[in-house]
């Protein structure tokens, strides 16, 4: 499932994916990859500068991320250009949410803030137990 929503003309898509291959449940670790899409429907050029994430993971740790960039780069986008990139966070519980914003700057200059809506972060239910005996409640 896709979020998005816009803000000064940028319109940002994100979906959110469980990496069973790379989580290790037994451990407390699950990683979640999400995919983001920036259109910019408005009329002038925007290059984004940073990016700042809320990540709250549901045992109680919240952390927060600032960055130049998106996974190394500034992408400057024309109207009606995009820019796609995946990048990945790891919880230490199986669900949990992400928001954040991206600081873009016009060609005058001026900065603006673009929003990434909140998006759920949610592995599949996992067993709690190796025991055969056990019957998960239908």
């Amino acid at each position: 499932m896709a979020y998005e929503k816009a803000t000064h003309g940028i319109r940002v898509q994100v979906e959110p994916l469980y990496s069973l291959a790379d989580s290790d449940p037994e451990d407390g670790t699950f990683v979640f990859s999400y995919e983001i899409r920036m259109a910019n429907e408005g009329e002038r050029p925007a290059r984004l500068l940073y990016r700042h994430w809320h990540i709250r993971d549901f045992v109680g740790e919240d952390s927060e991320v600032d960055g130049e960039g998106v996974v190394g780069e500034q992408p400057l986008l024309d109207p009606g250009g995009s820019h796609e990139y995946r990048s990945y966070c790891v919880l230490r519980s199986p669900a949990g949410y992400m928001e954040g914003y991206y600081t873009f700057s016009d060609p005058d200059g001026a900065h603006f803030r673009v929003e990434v809506p909140r998006f759920p972060l949610q592995a599949p239910l996992v067993p709690l137990t190796d025991d055969p005996d056990f019957e998960e409640p239908n």
